[in-house]
């Protein structure tokens, strides 16, 4: 079981050593994965801990509130992806402008060597840290020979498929290394089947079931609408293929819309989830309001569409249902 810690204060006097590496990890995409393996493996072959650090809330939101991302994933969801990993521990570092302002120095000493007792730290080749992000990987080197760690550096990786050096290829695709910001990007586009490649898993949402206008539950196609703080990125406007995790852990199907509702002259976006493939479709005999689910997201199947009227609509909506079941089954 991972052990997450959200103060250096609350790491045991007596633990360590430890293999040690610190990011954002937002969305803990494919190229975290291998960071996080690599840094586990180390871990087992020296008979340490394997310990990750994350921030939250992400630095952006606090040097530049007015343009930090949108985060792809929660906390919740973030810590349970690391804890999947086999990670020993996860702390969680309040970020604040007082945590901006240590030194390289200072981080290194009082948190990685000091409470996790770092016998490796696992950085990057483009690494920063430290106030100002004045600390990189010389710095971490140099800090290693002070303190009496060692220093692995992990290059970086691409998604399956993706590598990521970078070079022109005959059919003029460039390669790419995962990152948070190409899964931003083609959640912004829609294109959740990019997102997972990235991602290693399909993307998700995490929220509470509320009550909405029933314009759903009155055109026969019931929804369970998410609350407007629900976690997660919001992909674009369209319907898709996924998946619902009720509160139990039932995975059941799902035509998903994410939108405006333009055909009754909606304004504000909203992620709601229609379960297909059930006997009874009456919202009464399957109630999850006020329930925390997850939501995934498999295929993108058309964009946002304003249709003449309620009948266009329901035609259409009986056609996503049919292609959902059929991307979701297909074998």
């Amino acid at each position: 079981m991972v052990h997450i810690w959200n103060d250096p204060s609350e790491v045991p006097a007596d633990f360590g050593p430890s293999v040690v590496t610190f990011g954002n990890f937002d969305g803990v995409h494919r190229g975290h994965q291998q960071v996080l393996s690599q840094l586990i493996r180390v871990a087992r072959l020296n008979h340490a801990r394997a310990v990750a650090i994350t921030f939250d809330p992400h630095p952006a939101q606090v040097h530049r509130p007015e343009s930090a991302p949108e985060l792809i994933m929660g906390l919740e969801d973030k810590l349970a992806a690391l804890g999947e990993l086999g990670l020993d521990a996860v702390l969680v570092m309040k970020y604040s402008l007082e945590l901006a302002s240590l030194t390289p120095e200072e981080f290194v000493a009082d948190v990685l060597v000091g409470s996790l007792k770092a016998s490796h730290v696992v950085i990057g080749h483009d690494a920063r840290f430290g106030r100002g992000n004045s600390g990189d990987l010389e710095t971490m080197q140099e800090l290693g020979k002070k303190l009496g760690f060692e220093v692995l550096v992990i290059s970086e990786f691409g998604s399956e498929g993706f590598p990521i050096h970078g070079e022109l290829h005959d059919d003029g695709g460039k390669d790419r290394r995962c990152s948070s910001t190409w899964v931003r990007e083609a959640l912004r586009e829609g294109d959740v089947a990019t997102a997972a490649a990235v991602l290693g898993r399909a993307h998700r949402m995490r929220g509470e079931v509320v009550h909405g206008a029933a314009r759903g539950r009155d055109l026969g196609f019931p929804t369970a609408n998410l609350a407007a703080d629900a976690s997660g990125y919001i992909p674009a406007d369209g319907i898709y293929a996924g998946w619902l995790v009720d509160a139990a852990g039932t995975r059941w199907p799902a035509a998903i819309s994410v939108g405006s509702n333009p055909t009754f002259y909606g304004v504000s976006r909203q992620v709601e989830a229609h379960v297909i493939d059930r006997p009874e479709e009456a919202v009464e005999d399957f109630d999850l309001y006020g329930q925390t689910v997850v939501v995934e997201f498999v295929a993108r199947l058309r964009g946002m569409v304003a249709y003449r009227g309620p009948e266009a609509l329901v035609d259409q909506m009986r056609l996503d249902v049919v292609q959902a079941h059929n991307i979701l089954f297909a074998r």
